[in-house]
Formats: structure tokens, C-alpha cells, sequence
């Protein structure tokens, strides 16, 4: 028995499907005790866009600490913080013409999202939030509420009220504008449904299932919103800090949500940060209102000013993701026709994508394959039917392709195994067994 199997909560999941001590990491690349390499296709489930240790944020970092900065200061006014409000303004915000004041909450996702419900209600005097099927927004009462996966639902002990659930784009079918139905139900005094505070929405679903909504779909359902007097809140906490090949997930629909939630990458470093963009005239809070002893983690923001100013001055990085992005659309697309015969089928959007095995069995099995062979990626969607490709935005591309090369053998021999093709079935293309 290790210690881990002593001591530590059964509540632990990353760590069931990775079964290995890790000891380093650097990049693309975690290792294990025993310095055996892993490519990392889960980069801390989206919060480590810039890859492990990025040497230029750790320099800043390092730097600040042997300085005796400020670690811990409440919601005081820093030098650390007032970087970054800087740079995120100029660098961020003024190029996009946005206009947000920025809420320091807790420093998880699931603190912006309960910040960004409960100002929502406060603003509105309304309590009905609208959010999506399959949305994932946290595990705190109040996001959980908006959250549609049944297994994080049922551990509440409590009956979770205050939201209606609406079809996302795609899940009645192609070709149904979902937000109609929505506009329907609004119209409808006698739908039961009331005028909500706000709809919460990811631009694309990663615990979900890699679930990209369209733009068009994205601009309707502003509009709706626009028409009802209902805050959008746009809940960019894996899908942005560039994931999708933009800043903002939502740049390339021309939306601008009334608030949203950032997490995960924005400290770059892996660091706990979370911020609520919001528009100044919602800023309604009273002093202290809604607060909390991590507000401000002053050396996420140092991490979070170098990542801004090391890959956001200018559009290398997008143009980089853009070409990975299309990379990724091509193999997993390739290989779905080539392995699947109508069982897998590639979705997703910028380097936000991943590859539908039908049945969570099939998708875990494969991604066991792919942990002895030096992969880390995990599954997503309702049944965890997903394999989800969320690697380092910055992965070399030699590295990306032999990540795939990995999951494409790990698929084949699955496959294989289960007597779903031929052993003589060969690779695609190419023989990576060589």
C-alpha cells in the first residue's frame, strides 16, 4: 500500500487513470520517478496553455520571489497587481475594444462562476439562471446548479434550484437552431419558465465532450438575450487564454458577453487565479460584499503579466494555434474515417478538440493504451465517451505529431484486440511501429 492509498481521499479521479508517481515536468513533458517521459495531452486540464515550467514566466517568478514580493495581500493594492491590470488592459482588453472591470473572486473557476450568478441576481433582481445541456461550471453549490453532469449533480446531498437547463447548439440535431426554442419558452407565459437574471454558456463544452457551438448560434443567442434584457455570461474558463486559437473564445463569433469568467491558464504557471470580467454599470457590489481570503495571489499575477506580455503583444501565438489547430482537425478526422466506419467522429475547435469513441469503455481502454505508451490524455463528454486532445498551445509540432502517432496506435491496437478491424488493417499512411 503507498502512502497515496493511505492517506489521501478516495474523491481523487486524475490519478486513478494515471496510476504513476510524478517527479518533473518541463514543456509538453511530464516524468515520473523513474524519469521515464510522458507527453502531456491533459496540460492540467486546460490550465497549463504555455506548457510545464515555461522558462520565461519562471524567470519573472523567481526573480519577484527573491525580491521579497508581496505572495499574499488580500484585495490590497500591489505592485504585482497593478502589472497586470496594466498589461492585460493595453495588451487584452483595448486592442479587442472591450470594456470590463476586472473582480478578483476566489481563486478557482468555480469562485468566478458563483460570483458572476450571484452579481447576475443582484443586478437583475431576478433568480432563474438559463445554462445548457451538458455545461459544466463547477462543483460549488451554485455552479453545480448550472452544471448538467449527473454524477457531479448527485453528490450535493441537496436539491440544486434557481436554473433551467436549455439544449446547446447541436444536441436536438443538425440543423435545429436551439436558441428558438429558448426565444419560445421566453414569448411564453405559460412555459413555466421564468425570465431569467442571466444564461450562462461555454463557447465550446469541454467536460461536456468538446461540444463547439457555431458562431451563428453564438450571435443568436446574444441577440436573444439583447431582447429579453438577460446578462450573457460566457464561462471561458478552459476554452479561453487562447485554446481556441483567440484570447477569447468568443472573438471570432463578434459577441461581447455583459461578463466573463476566466481561470486555469490566466496565471500561465499553473498558479491559482480566477478573474470576473464584467461591464463597469454591472459593477453593483457594496464593499466586501462578496470576497474571500485569496483574492489576490500576487505571484499568479506576475506569472499572468509574462504570459500576457510574452504571447499576446502580438498575433504569432494565434497564427501558431491556428496551424496546430488544422494539424489536429486533419489527423483526428483521418482518423476517424480510417478506424471508425461511423463509430468515431472528430469535433472540437482550435486546439480544443478531441475524437468520439461512442462508448466510455472503448475511449477509456484507449487512453489506458496510450499511458504505457508515454500519452497522458484524458476522457471527457457525458459517458466520458471523449478523447480529449487539450495539449500545451505551445508543444513543438514534432511533438503534437508524435502524440498523435501515439493515440493512433494505442486506437489500432485496442481495436484490434476487441476484434473490431483485422490486425493486417494498416496505420494511416504511415507505419509508426517501425
Amino acid at each position: 500500500m503507498t502512502i497515496f492509498d493511505e492517506l489521501e481521499s478516495s474523491v481523487q479521479s486524475y490519478a486513478r487513470s494515471f496510476p504513476c508517481v510524478f517527479h518533473r515536468a518541463k514543456d509538453e513533458y511530464l516524468f515520473d520517478e523513474q524519469g521515464r517521459a510522458y507527453l502531456d495531452f491533459l496540460s492540467g486540464a486546460g490550465t497549463l496553455n504555455y506548457g510545464h515550467n515555461n522558462d520565461i514566466f519562471k524567470k519573472a517568478l523567481l526573480e519577484y520571489i527573491q525580491e521579497d514580493g508581496i505572495t499574499h495581500g488580500l484585495d490590497m493594492h500591489t505592485h504585482a497587481k497593478e502589472a497586470f491590470l496594466e498589461s492585460f488592459n493595453q495588451h487584452i482588453l483595448q486592442p479587442r475594444a472591450l470594456e470590463y472591470r476586472l473582480q478578483f473572486t476566489g481563486p478557482t473557476g468555480t469562485n468566478t462562476v458563483e460570483a458572476a450568478i450571484k452579481l447576475a441576481r443582484k443586478v437583475t433582481g431576478r433568480n432563474n439562471i438559463i445554462s445548457f445541456t451538458n455545461g459544466f461550471h463547477g462543483v460549488t453549490l451554485g455552479a453545480l446548479s448550472a452544471t448538467g453532469n449527473s454524477h457531479h449533480r448527485q453528490a450535493s446531498g441537496v436539491s440544486l434550484s434557481g436554473n433551467t437547463r436549455m439544449p446547446f447548439d447541436g444536441y436536438m440535431g443538425d440543423g435545429i437552431d436551439t436558441t428558438q426554442y429558448l426565444e419560445k419558452v421566453l414569448n411564453d407565459a405559460s412555459s413555466g419558465v421564468d425570465l431569467p437574471a442571466a444564461v450562462i454558456v461555454e463557447t465550446v463544452q469541454g467536460e461536456g465532450g468538446i461540444n463547439a457551438a457555431s458562431f451563428d448560434w453564438l450571435r443568436s443567442l446574444e441577440t436573444l438575450c439583447h431582447r429579453h434584457d438577460i446578462l450573457l455570461i460566457v464561462d471561458d474558463i478552459q476554452a479561453g487564454c487562447g485554446r481556441t486559437g483567440t484570447f477569447f473564445s468568443f472573438e471570432g463569433a463578434g459577441i461581447k458577453p455583459d461578463m466573463v469568467t476566466l481561470s486555469k491558464s490566466i496565471s500561465g504557471y499553473g498558479l491559482p487565479l480566477a478573474l470576473l470580467l464584467l461591464r463597469p454599470d454591472l459593477d453593483q457590489w457594496s464593499p466586501a460584499e462578496h470576497n474571500g481570503t485569496f483574492r489576490g495571489n500576487n505571484i499568479a499575477f506576475v506569472t499572468a503579466k509574462a504570459a500576457i506580455d510574452s504571447y499576446w503583444q502580438d498575433d504569432r501565438l494565434a497564427q501558431n494555434i491556428q496551424y496546430k489547430s488544422h494539424l489536429i482537425k486533419n489527423r483526428l478526422e483521418k482518423l476517424a474515417e480510417h478506424y471508425g466506419e461511423g463509430q468515431f467522429k472528430a469535433k472540437g475547435r482550435g486546439m480544443f478538440q478531441g475524437i468520439s469513441c461512442v462508448t466510455g469503455e472503448l475511449a477509456s481502454k484507449i487512453s489506458q493504451n496510450a499511458f504505457t505508451k508515454g500519452l497522458i490524455i484524458e476522457t471527457s463528454g457525458a459517458d466520458s465517451e471523449v478523447l480529449k486532445c487539450l495539449c500545451p498551445l505551445t508543444i513543438s509540432t514534432e511533438s503534437l505529431n508524435k502524440g498523435l502517432d501515439i493515440l493512433e496506435q494505442a486506437m489500432r491496437e485496442v481495436l484490434v484486440k476487441i476484434d473490431q478491424i483485422p490486425e493486417q488493417k494498416q496505420y494511416l499512411d504511415y507505419d509508426i511501429a517501425s
